[in-house]
């Protein structure tokens, strides 16, 4: 059913979508709920598993995410461990940013880039261990798919990938949640989807000894990396406070999703897109209301 009533101003609205492996199931599922709704904000920004989703959300593909985030997951080309033993990347990158993109499961660059939603890709820079953003407008169709495994690629799971002259890898390693990029960027009102329920906990990571000893050439991505669980804890209970104040709007499962990083059970992965469905259906009145108050929401 789409949007009842007066559609809400979305002027200067945010969505800022988490990333989370194939927790972003989850994120799918709201996605797919806002996309039945009509809802459609102007400004995407999304980390890793965030970012793919956000991707078809901006390209108005109702079910691509459901379809590539279940349907090849017991397809060794697009994970496999017996691959990463052997010194390649836990996912198949070719397979996920060429193959399916531009023939299994074709994306609609036509139509992502012709609206004027602006989209965001948050990536880490391997020398400086800052984030990197990269617009849509700026990356263009040739180098989006790209830049977008950058944003993808996890330490010690997969290479870094080299763009613009520099390195990169996941974006959450160095902005997990980037709502200051956001606020730097003019928005007043921020609707974020989590992956983790709140009162989550990041703990340090157990492979911070392994990232030293891989990636000591960078010293700046080693340091970022052995912090990223502060940097997130902080920012999980600055968002905590905001939301209590009405100043952002947060959509996240109310436990711990049952499934893994790299999940391969299928029915796992349709429970939680289903998940995520339902609970976006619950929050939309509680949604639209915040979109539509006053805009004095968080700014830079």
């Amino acid at each position: 059913m789409p949007l009842t009533g007066p559609s809400p101003d979305l002027t200067g609205a945010a969505l800022i979508l988490e990333g989370g492996g194939l927790r972003g199931n989850y994120t799918a599922g709201v996605l797919r709920y806002f996309m039945d709704q009509g809802l459609y904000f102007p400004y995407v920004i999304g980390v890793s598993m965030g970012a793919c989703n956000g991707s078809n959300y901006v390209a108005r593909q109702p079910e691509r995410n459901r379809i590539v985030n279940t349907r090849f997951v017991r397809d060794s080309r697009f994970l496999s461990y017996r691959r990463l033993l052997a010194g390649g990347g836990l996912f198949g990158m070719a397979f996920v940013f060429g193959t399916i993109p531009l023939k299994l499961v074709p994306f609609d660059f036509d139509q992502f880039f012709a609206n004027n939603q602006r989209y965001v890709i948050t990536v880490t820079d391997c020398a400086t261990g800052a984030p990197r953003y990269y617009e849509k407008k700026d990356v263009g169709r040739r180098h989006f798919l790209r830049i977008l495994q950058a944003g993808c690629s996890l330490p010690l799971l997969q290479k870094p990938v080299r763009f613009d002259g520099r390195l990169f890898m996941d974006g959450g390693i160095a902005d997990p949640i980037p709502l200051g990029k956001s606020m730097a960027d003019g928005n007043t009102r921020h609707v974020l989807i989590l992956t983790q329920p709140r009162g989550y906990v990041k703990k340090p990571s157990l492979f911070a000894a392994l990232v030293r000893l891989r990636y000591g050439h960078y010293p700046a991505l080693v340091h970022t990396f052995a912090h990223r669980h502060q940097r997130y804890n902080e920012t999980m209970a600055l968002l905590d406070d905001l939301e209590q104040r009405a100043a952002i709007f947060t959509i996240r499962p109310k436990a711990s999703l049952a499934v893994g990083r790299a999940e391969r059970n299928k029915d796992k992965l349709y429970a939680i897109y289903d998940m995520g469905y339902h609970d976006a259906a619950k929050e939309y009145d509680a949604l639209k209301s915040y979109l539509g108050g006053p805009r004095a929401g968080v700014s830079s």
